[in-house]
């Protein structure tokens, strides 16, 4: 046992200090601001990941703006996650060498390299918020929206943490002078009734009872089945009826000609992002839908992108035999959907996008309604979308069902279909909408968790890359009762206190203890000579 406490003290002292002999008995200045430091960095590098995994639901979001700025896809919010897991655990595992290095008497010394590690990190860090704060503003409101999700989880944690860091913290009380042990004591008083209470300050749609839980929200296919397909093509819309989802997302232009296709990217990354443009067209200066016919939009290939680029790194879990029907996907038009819709009883849901020069609002809706016609698909699994001739769309064919993009829209028409981002309503809003007999879809919700949130508050239904996953999903991932929460909450908090009072009552016997053995043997040296202690030399020790 005493070699194995030796090999823990080494290996703290050697990889926190890079001293792996015992320093020098002169006090080091500035270890404890260093450790002050390290703990500093190491709540942030774990409120940081925190943000990173919060903000993997949106992670297209990321990797498209970025396409747009470098005009070249790459998976950068994967490499954000890594590094920030790799950040993370190492500056828990300096924090932890750190307390074993207290446990065993260690003086600290924090090596320089470490200062240096430490101190870009928090540049990173700093940076990483910054430019969510700048340049993704949208995903601030999901890192407040989550604490809903996860706030009593981490509380619990925080109360573990806090249980397990006040041995080292009585510890150091009872050694530390008696004029700075009420400041320590205040200070650790008021962290831990922070901690303590903060439940009181938490809400969540999913207090709730089971009989009370809404039905679960229907699914909307996003672009298809984009983790399993290329999106926008019909082996990804394929793949979503499969799912049982009860809507098609997609997104809608005109070609030179007037055929209604699909396609999402409608800017700089026209076709660059999905297709094979540059190899086949090369000498063409391709900037907007109307600058090719739907014959050679057809002639392009819309699925060797994905098998190589493999953007949700989902591509392994396919078969030979999908793989190569993804490899010879093109872009379907709008009356391709319309019938693969039409075959399986689902809606459809899309955004038209124009670039100016197709033409007026009234020419670019009358090309699409006049292809929803020629489809022959039943007119309420039509969920009309797009804003412009809305009036006119509804006097033609007044069989559509009319979605709106914010909830003022709505009412202003009369309107009971509301189509928004997760973070534009409120839990409880959304909750005050259903129960006015308002349908609220909600896009995109990939990630259970927000899916579990969203079904708690009420939802009809959500917009997702991941049908495959959510299908699944047979109830929230948790739930319960407010007063259920109350009871774990206070038993958990009542445990704490008492492991503390305990750990606090033995450091101080044991410190007590040590103090009157100290007392002893000055007492019995004192009553020996030195010609005493010639004769029992086993005391001059």
């Amino acid at each position: 046992m005493r070699h194995v406490c030796s090999c823990w003290r080494v290996c703290s002292r050697g990889l926190y200090s890079c001293y792996w002999r015992e320093s020098s008995s002169s006090t080091r200045k500035m270890s404890c601001c260093w450790l002050s430091f390290v703990t500093v960095v190491s709540l942030l590098s774990l409120c940081w990941l925190y943000i990173c995994l919060i903000s993997f639901n949106d992670q297209e979001d990321l990797n498209g703006q970025l396409f747009k700025w470098l005009n070249c896809w790459f998976n950068w919010f994967m490499v954000i996650i890594i590094f920030s897991a790799v950040l993370t655990s190492y500056c828990l595992l300096l924090l932890l060498f750190a307390l074993i290095q207290i446990v065993f008497g260690e003086k600290l010394d924090l090596h320089w390299l470490h200062k240096i590690f430490l101190f870009l990190g928090v540049i990173i860090i700093i940076g990483g918020i910054s430019g969510i704060v700048g340049m993704w503003k949208r995903e601030l409101p999901t890192i407040s929206l989550s604490l809903q999700a996860t706030a009593p989880f981490l509380q619990f944690g925080a109360v573990a943490a806090l249980t397990l860091i006040s041995s080292f913290v009585f510890q150091a009380f009872h050694k530390i002078k008696k004029n700075s042990r009420f400041l320590v004591l205040v200070v650790f008083a008021a962290v831990a009734a922070g901690i303590f209470l903060s439940p009181l300050f938490i809400h969540s749609p999913c207090f709730i009872e089971l009989k009370d839980l809404p039905e679960k929200p229907k699914l909307f296919a996003h672009r298809g089945a984009p983790m399993l397909a290329p999106e926008n093509t019909m082996m990804a819309f394929e793949r979503s009826a499969a799912c049982g989802v009860t809507a098609f997302e997609t997104d809608v232009q005109l070609s030179k000609d007037r055929i209604p296709f699909l396609m999402h990217d409608n800017e700089s990354e026209f076709l660059r992002r999905t297709t094979n443009v540059r190899n086949m067209l090369p000498q063409r200066a391709i900037k907007s839908n109307m600058d090719l016919t739907f014959e050679e939009i057809q002639n392009l290939n819309a699925g060797e992108w994905f098998l190589k680029t493999d953007p949700f790194r989902s591509v392994s879990q396919l078969s030979e035999e999908e793989k190569q029907t993804a490899r010879n996907q093109t872009i379907p038009s709008l009356l391709q959907l319309l019938e693969l819709a039409k075959h399986h009883n689902i809606s459809v849901i899309f955004d038209l996008y124009r670039t100016g020069k197709s033409g007026n609002d009234r020419d670019d809706t009358a090309a699409i309604i006049d292809t929803i016609r020629k489809s022959n698909i039943n007119p309420g699994l039509i969920l009309w979308l797009p804003p412009g001739e809305r009036e006119w769309v509804k006097k033609t064919s007044p069989g559509f069902v009319h979605i709106y993009s914010n909830e003022s829209a709505m009412r202003k028409n009369n309107g009971t279909h509301v189509n928004v981002r997760y973070t534009h309503l409120s839990m409880n809003r959304i909750r005050e909408l259903r129960a006015d007999s308002i349908t609220v879809n909600l896009w995109v919700v990939n990630e259970r968790w927000l899916f579990s949130l969203l079904w708690c508050a009420g939802a009809s239904s959500v917009t997702t890359n991941s049908c495959h996953l959510l299908k699944d999903v047979e109830q929230p991932d948790w739930f319960m009762s407010y007063q259920t929460y109350t009871k774990i909450w206070i038993l958990v908090d009542v445990a704490s206190m008492l492991i503390m009072a305990a750990l606090f009552v033995f450091q101080w016997k044991t410190h007590c203890s040590c103090l009157r053995e100290g007392r002893n043997r000055d007492e019995m040296s004192s009553h020996f000579s030195v010609g005493d202690a010639a004769t029992f030399p086993f005391l001059s020790s």
